[in-house]
This record gives structure tokens, C-alpha cells and sequence, in this order.
């Protein structure tokens, strides 16, 4: 008998079987792939998966569920269930030795779904696709595209380091507890190189939140923040038609140009 879903690990499980199996179709993994999957939960999806790939890491937070999981799947020689945070689990180390690239998978909490995307970036390196479940309006932002209501520096961030695309979106009652929004199944296809080419990759990212973070006021006041007086006065000549805009209206391309210059 499993126990209540915890509120403070933000634990929705996903009981809707038809999503289980659409999810399972679109991931489209094989026996030669290896995954991680984030937060098992109770095990269904894992089970699912352990039957289609070559191996799989599962990691479950909650001690009881993941000693549950483990006496469960004991007879698995392809399945390791670990009690451990993502954030704290060192890819590099679990799949030393590893020559092709891994699969990630995650039904993960809203509230660390941008702390566990940034993990992952820094072992981009290994992983070949990563599929997670979250926030059907936090999906939105990550493939919004400029002019959009979506649009910001998070948008910016995703898609500099990942082609992102939602799959298809997810009812609430397929969770339960039932959450207060739908979701989002996304799929986060690391780039082999950055999306535009820039100098330096900190000052892109600085001038992209000064500008968000003042998202009404044109970009030759907001990024004052982030951009000296003399740089803005060596580049506003050229870029003056950009510098009228807010930052909503610039592309990526755009404000590289700018990081550049």
C-alpha cells in the first residue's frame, strides 16, 4: 500500500494509463538505449520502460517509495532504483565508462523544474534527449518565440542550449492529486554548438535579464544595467532601431548581435 502523495515533494502521480502509454510511444526508446528517469514515483511508467530499454537508472527522492521500487524490480538486471535527488546525482559518474549518449525522463515537480533543466545543461555532453512533464504554461515559455505573451529571458535560456517542443499536453485529472493546471510533456534536444554564435556567452545571458527584468521600458534604457555608458554610446548609433524596441520584440539572433557589438 503506498502512502499519500507528499505536498512538500511536490508528488503528482500520473495515473491516467492511456497517457502513460502516448507517452511511452512518442519517447519511441529501444533496447540499445539507456535512461534516467526522474522520480519514479510508483513505479508504472518505470516498469513500462524497463521492459523496452537496454537499462535504466531510475532516481526516487522519497525513501519509502524507493524501497518499495526495489524490492519490487528486484528481479530486473537491467533496472537500478536509486533513493537520491536529481540535483545532486553526478551523471558523469553513474555512466562512466558509457560511450553513447543517454535518454532522460522526468514527471517532475513544478517548483524545481528550472533548477533540475539547469542541472541537466552542465552533462549536455551525455545525454542525446531529455523528455520531461511539467507545467503546461512553464512548456509555453520554453517555445515561445518573440511578440508572444510567453516570450522572456527563460525562453532565451532554453532555446540557446536546447531545441525545445511540446509533444502534446496533459489534462489535470490525468494526475493525481489532481494539480491546479494542466501539463505538458516537452522534449529538450540538447545542440551539438550554441544556437547563435557569441564572444561571451555571460554577457549575452547578463544583457538578456537586465532587459526582462525592466520587460516595459525600451532596451537602450533597460540594459543600462547590464552595458556601460561609453559601450552603449560606442554601439547606439548602430543598433538604434534595435534600441528603440522592448525586449519581447528581440530574437535571440538579435540580442547576440548586441552581446557581440
Amino acid at each position: 500500500m503506498y502512502p499519500q502523495p507528499k505536498k512538500s515533494l511536490g508528488q503528482n502521480f500520473l495515473i491516467d494509463p492511456n497517457i502513460r502509454r502516448k507517452i511511452i510511444s512518442i519517447m519511441d526508446f529501444n533496447n540499445r538505449d539507456a535512461v534516467l528517469e526522474i522520480g519514479a514515483g510508483r513505479g508504472e511508467l518505470t516498469r513500462m520502460l524497463a521492459a523496452r530499454v537496454k537499462f535504466i537508472y531510475a532516481l526516487e527522492i522519497d525513501r519509502f517509495l524507493s524501497e518499495s521500487l526495489q524490492q519490487e524490480f528486484c528481479q530486473l538486471h537491467n533496472l537500478k532504483v536509486i533513493n537520491c535527488d536529481i540535483l545532486k546525482f553526478d551523471l558523469d559518474k553513474a555512466f562512466f565508462g558509457l560511450s553513447a549518449k543517454i535518454n532522460v525522463f522526468g514527471n517532475i515537480p513544478y517548483y524545481i523544474t528550472t533548477p533540475i533543466i539547469e542541472h541537466l545543461l552542465k552533462y549536455k555532453h551525455k545525454i542525446k534527449i531529455i523528455f520531461l512533464t511539467v507545467q503546461k504554461e512553464f512548456a509555453q515559455r520554453m517555445v515561445s518565440l518573440p511578440s508572444s505573451r510567453d516570450y522572456g529571458a527563460f525562453s532565451l535560456f532554453v532555446q540557446y542550449h536546447f531545441e525545445p517542443r511540446i509533444a502534446f499536453n496533459i489534462k489535470k485529472g490525468s494526475f493525481y492529486p489532481v494539480p491546479k493546471v494542466d501539463s505538458s510533456l516537452i522534449s529538450l534536444k540538447p545542440r551539438l554548438t550554441s544556437a547563435v554564435e557569441v564572444a561571451d556567452e555571460r554577457q549575452l545571458f547578463s544583457i538578456i535579464r537586465a532587459s526582462f527584468n525592466q520587460r516595459r521600458k525600451v532596451l537602450r534604457n533597460s540594459m543600462q544595467k547590464a552595458v556601460s555608458k561609453e559601450k552603449m554610446e560606442r554601439i547606439a548609433w548602430r543598433y538604434a532601431n534595435l534600441l528603440k524596441l522592448r525586449p519581447e520584440d528581440l530574437s535571440l539572433r538579435d540580442f547576440a548581435e548586441l552581446a557581440n557589438a
